[in-house]
């Protein structure tokens, strides 16, 4: 089964029941039947866009109104590092509406985003936020890099990379280039591999474009006696490096 057809009228039904149960006036049976209608034949990102419109059909016009209900849905943190695609995978289309709308309002979507990502990941949500809003949301993306929560963390490395699938290209990392460099350096140390993991991604899609940036942060890194994380760091960073010289 392929990721876009787990997002059908089984998934509209399920965000229904549980939209419903927080706000009574939503017309289940329209958003149900409008999803229905319109997901099959689709590829992954416009079944995203189904869902988004049908978000914009059937719930109010607020934007804040209907974070306060996507609130109330979420659900449980996740308890470990994985589970957002088996556990979350759910939370996707509203996701995709933020990604819409969230510049109406960006301290509202910065503090819904930072609770999705415990759940699921915020890390598309976020970027059109970077791109209209940089300096407001880097600056807290900076803040999230020193969260307790594993995915806070992760997302704060995530969100700021130059390349993701299924997402355009932003270059946030060159336009706010000090900030980001802050939010690396900040996790170089983390335990944590699945934060590793996004701070060696980074490292990799910066090299691909801008070489001497990815060069600077980790020469800074190599001076001080670097822990075993920051060097797994790296020498993920530099992967497509080597295999080019292979």
């Amino acid at each position: 089964m392929k990721v876009k057809d787990y997002y059908n009228a089984d998934c509209a039904k399920l965000l229904s029941q549980k939209i419903k149960t927080v706000f009574p006036d939503f017309n289940e049976k329209a958003f149900i039947k409008y999803v229905d209608k319109n997901v099959p034949d689709k590829e992954f990102s416009e079944r995203m866009d189904v869902f988004a419109n049908a978000f914009e059909l059937y719930l109010p016009e607020n934007y804040e109104h209907n974070i306060k209900i996507f609130e109330q849905i979420l659900g449980q943190e996740l308890k470990q590092e994985t589970g957002m695609f088996s556990e979350g995978w759910w939370l996707w289309p509203i996701g995709r509406y933020v990604e819409r709308h969230g510049n109406k309002n960006v301290k509202i979507s910065l503090d819904f985003i930072k609770e999705l990502t415990k759940r699921f990941t915020g890390e598309y949500a976020i970027r059109p936020l970077l791109a209209n809003k940089p300096k407001e949301t880097i600056k807290t993306m900076v803040k999230w890099s020193k969260d307790e929560n594993v995915h806070v963390r992760r997302l704060a490395s995530e969100g700021v990379r130059i390349s993701l699938p299924w997402s355009k290209k932003i270059y946030i990392a060159i336009d706010e280039f000090e900030k980001y460099k802050i939010i690396l350096t900040n996790l170089k140390n983390d335990k944590s591999k699945f934060v590793q993991k996004s701070v060696g991604n980074n490292l990799n899609d910066l090299y691909k474009e801008f070489p001497e940036k990815a060069n600077e942060i980790i020469n800074e890194w190599k001076i001080n006696n670097p822990t075993k994380e920051t060097i797994w760091i790296i020498n993920h960073g530099l992967r497509s490096v080597k295999k080019d010289k292979k």
